[in-house]
């Protein structure tokens, strides 16, 4: 079994998909002055509502789980509606989930949370815990918005349990300044952000060659930033994760166990279940991996440790697309929004839905879009960066944004099995076995749904 990577964890982690601000909760009824933003067609209120306490739980996409930020949001919300007061929690992905369970079963649940449909839609609407936001749906939000994540919205039944904000293309990251000592970037295409799995497979060996031991790593601790590992699997020869109807788990094809048997084999590249995908951010911008697979534009922006683009030393970050055989990659998707747990307080539901129009869908919504640091799902708002250096090259990654399966049925057993696949595989365990293991549980899990 190659050496695991020690995971030395770096103080803070970046704003993303993984890391949050803890569990504090805050709230603000501050009145501000609404600041300036592109314009979007609002829904209309709904008629009662517009005095509730309500609770909003929020995941850490981008700045939207920094408290100063979401206050400063929370304060133009209550300059319209100064008597719906907004309790936010924030909570993280390591423990998020099971917070969200526990106040479930206790009865608790929060008014409003605030993330994607593979929760939302998939967990927590199928379940039936959530409201139904097609009165928010109109016409005009549907014209606006592209049908491939309005579906991710929308329930088999044809009930939406979601409302969409913001959006992004998940990739992966390299070490510029050691890609380039090693001289590795001959096998890069520095310029579109893409490379071929040959081309791939080479470079990691011109890095490890060049006596950078530890160039990447498959972290398998748990589930965090496991869309990094399963879109670098599927992309090296063109496997898939589930079907396209989105019915069944397809990770056992013989493209996908010749991935997992190729990274296994290649120097360099070693299966750690020591690290998550946030552990694995924090050994990049330090220097102990040379490249990251959980990666995004917001990893990109953050700037917690030096410039933006820079690890902690001042080595350039060069985002990338996942090495596939053509170059162009089948990127994984991240959508992100607001649903509505029924708490059967229907002016509670009516605030939440005022909430929901304010930020997502009125004048406000450029700004609680980039706030996010990712992108509208509005066509109306494709412009909202035209001023940022950094997104607007990150937008040619867009382009490559693949099949949004998360919404699959057993999806959270299936992270679970995910996880437990990897490490099985890093132990020496047969690929075949363990892949096909995996299949079995969750698709087990998919027809139990």
């Amino acid at each position: 079994m190659k050496k695991q990577v020690s995971a030395l964890l770096a103080a803070g982690m970046a704003a993303s998909l993984l890391v949050g601000c803890g569990g504090a909760a805050s709230s603000s009824a501050a009145n501000s002055t609404p600041a300036e933003s592109t314009p979007a067609s609002a829904a209309t209120e709904t008629a009662t509502g517009e005095s509730a306490d309500i609770t909003l739980w929020t995941y850490p996409i981008g700045k939207w789980g920094d408290s100063e930020s979401v206050d400063a949001l929370l304060a133009d919300f209550n300059a319209k509606y100064p008597d719906i007061h907004v309790t936010v929690e924030y909570l993280d992905y390591t423990n998020g989930d099971d917070q969200v369970n526990t106040a479930i079963e206790g009865g608790s649940a929060p008014d409003l949370v605030m993330e994607g449909p593979e929760r939302l839609v998939a967990n927590w609407g199928a379940k039936g815990l959530m409201v139904d936001l097609s009165d928010l749906w109109t016409d005009e939000q549907k014209a606006d918005i592209s049908a491939s994540v309005e579906s991710a919205c929308k329930d088999s039944s044809g009930a939406y349990y979601e409302f969409p904000l913001c959006m992004t293309a998940h990739c992966m990251a390299i070490n510029k300044n050691v890609f380039e000592a090693a001289g590795a970037m001959q096998y890069v295409d520095a310029e579109n952000h893409t490379w071929t799995t040959e081309n791939f497979l080479k470079a990691v060996q011109a890095v490890y060659d060049s006596g950078k031991t530890d160039v990447g790593a498959l972290y398998c601790s748990g589930q965090g930033g496991d869309q990094g590992t399963r879109a670098l699997v599927n992309n090296l020869y063109g496997g898939t994760f589930t079907d396209a109807a989105h019915t069944k788990y397809t990770a056992d094809s013989a493209e996908n166990i010749k991935a997992l048997e190729t990274l296994k084999a290649q120097d360099g590249i070693n299966f750690d279940a020591s690290i998550n995908g946030g552990e694995e951010i924090t050994l990049f911008r330090n220097g102990t991996l040379q490249m990251a697979f959980c990666w995004n534009i917001a990893q990109q922006k953050n700037s917690d440790n030096g410039p933006a683009g820079t690890t902690n030393s001042g080595d350039e970050i060069l985002f990338m697309g996942f090495p596939s055989e053509s170059g162009k990659p089948a990127l994984q998707g991240g959508i992100w929004g607001f649903g509505i747990f029924n708490n059967g307080d229907e002016n509670k539901i009516a605030a939440a839905k005022n909430f929901i129009n304010f930020m997502a869908n009125s004048e406000e919504t450029a700004k609680a879009v980039t706030t996010s640091s990712y992108f509208s799902v509005k066509k109306s708002l494709s412009d909202i960066y035209a001023d940022d250096e950094i997104m607007n090259e990150y937008q040619k990654l867009m382009p490559y944004l693949g099949d949004y399966y998360q919404v699959t049925p057993g999806w959270a057993e299936a992270r679970t099995a995910w996880w437990n696949m990897l490490q099985q595989v890093g132990a020496d365990e047969d690929v075949t076995t363990a892949v096909n293991d995996f299949c079995a549980t969750a698709n087990a899990a998919a027809s139990a749904s």
